[in-house]
């Protein structure tokens, strides 16, 4: 399971990583990969205003608006894998070569702590 998060840098600009499973974001990596001092997890309401999607349903793809996408290693470690459908309780499945290819230029960055 791929898991779609993400993160306020500042009004209206927003980052959405992706990380495997059980793995977590690394916050103070990721500060420092973006240049900032200071990041916030997006609230359930900024959520839907930037993805459309609400909380465990969102989707590296169909976006209103483009948004950078920063993917971990570790989500194209497994031969197949789900991501976020835009819809709670359904999951698309397909392999990870498949979803770095629909990615396109996502940048790819190690900011994982495994739990």
């Amino acid at each position: 399971m791929i898991r779609s998060i993400v993160f306020r840098l500042a009004q209206d600009e927003y980052v959405m990583v992706l990380m495997a499973g059980a793995t977590q974001v690394n916050w103070g990596a990721l500060r420092k990969y973006l240049g900032v001092s200071r990041i916030t997890m997006a609230n359930a309401g900024e959520l839907h205003a930037v993805t459309g999607y609400e909380i465990g349903a969102v989707s590296p793809f169909g976006l209103p608006k483009p948004m950078r996408v920063i993917a971990d290693p570790s989500v194209f470690t497994p031969d197949e894998i789900s991501v976020g459908s835009g819809v709670r309780g359904i999951t698309v499945i397909m392999s990870s070569a498949q979803l770095k290819r629909a990615l396109g230029n996502t940048e790819i960055v190690a900011l994982g702590d495994l739990r």
